[in-house]
């Protein structure tokens, strides 16, 4: 069963509700140094043998992710996740301006969810933290409580992000008021899911921004 449930809020997490990117440091910190290096030094051998194109950041992702987590315990990535997610709340890693667009999203009755091409294991603890409905991420496909090193869904990038939000938005049943849709982002791979909102705000480089956005400030009223 699906209801209007006021307006939706969806942000990009690496460098739009973060300073900067999380998901490399969280590799290295999962997979440990050798095997960190290791993996990128296996990805440019491939890249060299023709198997990986370096310029595909998906096709980089998901041999990075099958090098580092392939035959871990879920159970294992999940509570460091809970830390790593604890790292990010309290060192001053995520940008104040944002989370106050959180709470007022909030505030007036909005769902808000991150939408990230990051690990779903550190983005579900820092979006309950938040207060936040959910989270559409990479998921790593498990058998057996161990990581395949393959992922559930395509990375959460570009038109994917619009792809697997909506498929979200049914599963929870979430059907946005009319003129209520807000999306932020910072990259080109935020711009499928600026295009689908009806307000679009931009955290990314100010030559650059996406047509129909508006830079995000203090100033900036919520729509």
């Amino acid at each position: 069963m699906t209801e209007t449930t006021g307006g939706l809020a969806a942000f990009d997490f690496d460098g739009t509700v973060s300073r900067r990117d999380t998901l490399v440091p969280f590799l290295a910190l999962a997979a440990g140094r050798r095997r960190f290096l290791d993996g990128w030094r296996q990805v440019g051998l491939r890249a060299v043998r023709g198997r990986v194109d370096p310029r595909d950041r998906d096709a980089v992702k998901a041999e990075l992710i099958d090098l580092l987590l392939a035959g871990r315990a879920e159970t294992e990535l999940e509570e460091l996740g809970e830390r790593y997610a604890r790292d990010l709340l309290s060192e001053d890693q995520l940008r104040p301006l944002v989370l106050h667009r959180i709470r007022s999203h909030r505030a007036r009755g909005d769902t808000c969810v991150l939408v990230s091409a990051s690990l779903v294991y550190y983005l579900r603890p820092i979006a309950r933290e938040l207060g936040m409905a959910g989270v559409v991420g990479v998921d790593p496909e498990v058998r057996d409580g161990l990581l395949t090193g393959s992922m559930r869904r395509p990375n959460v990038r570009a038109e994917q992000k619009v792809v697997q939000l909506h498929d979200w938005m049914e599963r929870s049943g979430i059907v946005p008021a009319e003129g209520r849709r807000s999306a932020y982002g910072n990259t080109s791979g935020d711009h499928a899911l600026l295009r689908a909102a009806d307000h679009r705000y931009w955290l990314g480089r100010p030559g650059r921004v996406p047509e129909g956005a508006e830079v995000l400030t203090a100033a900036t009223p919520l729509r």
